[in-house]
């Protein structure tokens, strides 16, 4: 009989309506390709050398103020300018561009060189998700920016310039593909049932429990069915919300508590400071209707076996479809069973 746990299947990824292979089978297969080296997790409290810490010079010549939080700058390098002039190129809807605009902001997160998010209090965390409720609402208000995109990449691994704890926020004159997805599809079941597809989803979670990572009054942490990396989450608003100034300020505090819930989790996992991209995913800011959204974030973490062995995209993931060994329940009840309490800040 068909078995989910044992055999080569498909799972379907209702929020952007596409598909993933799962190989449980494969996980006995013997590891002999790329093996990553494990850079040393000590770090000084404050660099002289690094461009974030408080008071040092950036790459651009400008001086940090000695911010004792949050800290936000516009991006010496941004990939987005808000003065790029209109145009287009369209030949025979074969060959296309577009001008876009946007803006491109650094938040750093704490003064502290040597922390990282699962390393952060509650208290800290907070008051990033005030910092990133600000600046949503700031970008909201310019008519140029129709999508607010607030993400971290953690670790060298995922590309991260700099081990300072910071993420980015890229205000976009344009809804990108990944939230025109989501969008998609939210609108769609909302339309059809009058509910939202987080809310239906969120309720099959709790019913099942065997993807359930944690949880608090104000959030739920899974590893969705349809994941595609090896520990991914998939963390959810209990009451469907559609973007961060909707949150109550005791929503907030539990958003913050669930984010350091999972990084922790994800740090115990292996014994290092385990790499990802999260990312925020929210209503768009061009003031139309967006009723059918519910307020999520993605984590996306590459490591699959060890601390040195990672999940590339390649071959059938990258021209076929993404593909899995780890089922998603098992990796939820490896993140389930791990400490809430960091390595680093045991007794």
């Amino acid at each position: 009989m068909f078995d989910l746990s044992q055999h080569p299947h498909r799972r379907f990824n209702p929020l952007i309506r596409e598909w993933v292979v799962v190989s449980p089978h494969r996980l006995q297969r013997p590891w002999q390709g790329q093996v990553e080296t494990t850079a040393a997790d000590a770090r000084p409290t404050y660099d002289p050398a690094c461009y974030l810490c408080p008071g040092n010079e950036r790459s651009g010549g400008e001086i940090n103020p000695a911010y004792t939080s949050t800290f936000v700058f516009q991006n010496d390098f941004s990939a987005l300018l808000p003065d790029t002039p209109p145009g287009d190129v369209d030949h025979g809807g074969l060959i296309r561009a577009e001008a876009v605009q946007g803006l491109c902001k650094v938040v750093c997160f704490s003064p502290r060189h040597d922390l990282t998010m699962a390393e952060m209090s509650v208290d800290e965390i907070a008051q990033v998700v005030a910092t990133w409720t600000t600046e949503y609402e700031e970008l909201g208000h310019n008519p140029a920016i129709q999508y607010v995109q607030i993400f971290e990449n953690r670790g060298a691994m995922m590309g991260a310039s700099n081990p300072h704890p910071h993420g980015q926020i890229w205000g976009t004159g344009f809804v990108p593909v990944a939230a025109a997805h989501e969008d998609a599809a939210q609108r769609d079941h909302y339309a059809a049932h009058g509910t939202t597809l987080l809310a239906d989803y969120l309720a099959l979670e709790t019913a099942a429990g065997t993807r359930l990572v944690c949880e608090n009054d104000g959030f739920v942490a899974v590893v969705p069915f349809w994941a595609a990396w090896p520990f991914e989450t998939l963390v959810i608003s209990r009451r469907p919300v559609a973007a961060l100034p909707d949150l109550t300020a005791a929503e907030q505090t539990a958003l913050a508590d669930i984010l350091k819930q999972v990084t922790t989790r994800y740090d115990n996992v292996f014994g290092v400071s385990f790499p990802y991209s999260m990312g925020l995913h929210q209503r768009p800011t061009d003031d139309g209707d967006y009723g059918h959204w519910h307020f999520h974030a993605h984590f996306y973490p590459p490591l699959l076996r060890s601390a040195t062995i990672r999940k590339f995209m390649v071959g059938f993931e990258m021209l076929g479809e993404p593909q899995r060994d780890l089922t998603a329940e098992s990796a939820a009840e490896r993140l389930r069973a791990q400490s809430p309490v960091h390595y680093r800040q045991r007794g």
